[in-house]
């Protein structure tokens, strides 16, 4: 028996994108990136669509379904690449987004195990502080710990943690630290640069970060923080990590500082210089 239909020589846009499994706009978009020759309209302003128009579509889609990329069917079409070589950027595409996927599979993980947005940073990060009882990390600390790892990276943020080990460790390194942090918020666009206050808060902040220091070598962290420049070292073995610079990444991240407080956090910064010059 043979079929009583009889197929039409051409078809609407309409027709041919339900045939083909797709959408009238996607195959208006095909024509405009050279992937599909637009046809010829017919009398009344319609492009129709014949067999070798269908079957270009046929391929497009089967194509798509294999995750080629529509750059590598245009390729493929015009020739300029033969299948084996789309074949090979397939599969190193398809190997990109498995790893992606793994990387995104190990970060759900990290998160619902440790129950906070902390799992969202770096496993060099995450487990530095895992031992933490919750509620030691407030949620500046964990801002703290975002920005750096933006800036320096995970290992960079790895070696902070330090600093927030100790708070959570030592109440009466904390309660300095909020006094300190209140001084400083304190600086607002009022006062001046050269006020009395702003050399002084200099100067606390100073001690302070020298009794931190002193607390991170009493309980061993600083060599810790040793160990982690080899573990890292060895997990970017045969991966290229592409990162702006420290100096790029920090005239991008805005700051509401006053003239006041900039102003103490350049004095605190000479302090510490000298302090590490004489050191060494």
């Amino acid at each position: 028996m043979y079929p009583s239909a009889i197929p039409p020589r051409q078809v609407k846009i309409g027709d041919a994108a339900a045939f083909a499994g797709t959408t009238p706009r996607a195959i208006r978009h095909y024509h405009q990136i050279g992937l599909l020759p637009e046809p010829e309209r017919g009398g009344d302003g319609r492009r129709r669509y014949g067999y070798d128009d269908m079957i270009r579509l046929l391929w497009i889609r089967k194509m798509a379904e294999a995750g080629i990329s529509l750059d590598d069917m245009r390729a493929a079409f015009d020739e300029t690449r033969g299948i084996e070589e789309n074949l090979g950027r397939l599969e190193e595409s398809l190997a990109a987004q498995e790893a992606d996927i793994r990387r995104q599979r190990a970060a759900l993980q990290r998160l619902r195990a440790v129950g906070n947005p902390l799992g969202l940073l770096s496993d060099l990060v995450t487990d530095r502080l895992s031992h933490l009882p919750p509620g030691a990390l407030r949620p500046s600390d964990l801002e703290s710990l975002l920005v750096t790892e933006r800036v320096f990276g995970p290992l960079g943020a790895a070696v902070q943690a330090s600093v927030f080990i100790v708070l959570a460790t030592h109440p009466d390194l904390r309660a300095e630290e909020d006094r300190l942090d209140a001084a400083e918020a304190a600086l607002d666009d009022g006062v001046d640069p050269d006020d009395p206050r702003v050399e002084e808060l200099a100067a606390r902040r100073f001690t302070h970060h020298k009794a931190l220091h002193q607390a991170i070598e009493a309980a061993g962290l600083d060599t810790a923080e040793e160990k982690l420049f080899e573990i890292y070292d060895a997990d970017l073995q045969g991966e290229e990590t592409i990162q702006m610079s420290a100096v790029e990444a920090v005239t991008k991240m805005p700051y509401d500082f006053s003239p006041a407080r900039m102003r103490c956090m350049e004095l605190t910064a000479q302090l510490l210089g000298r302090h590490d010059s004489a050191d060494s």
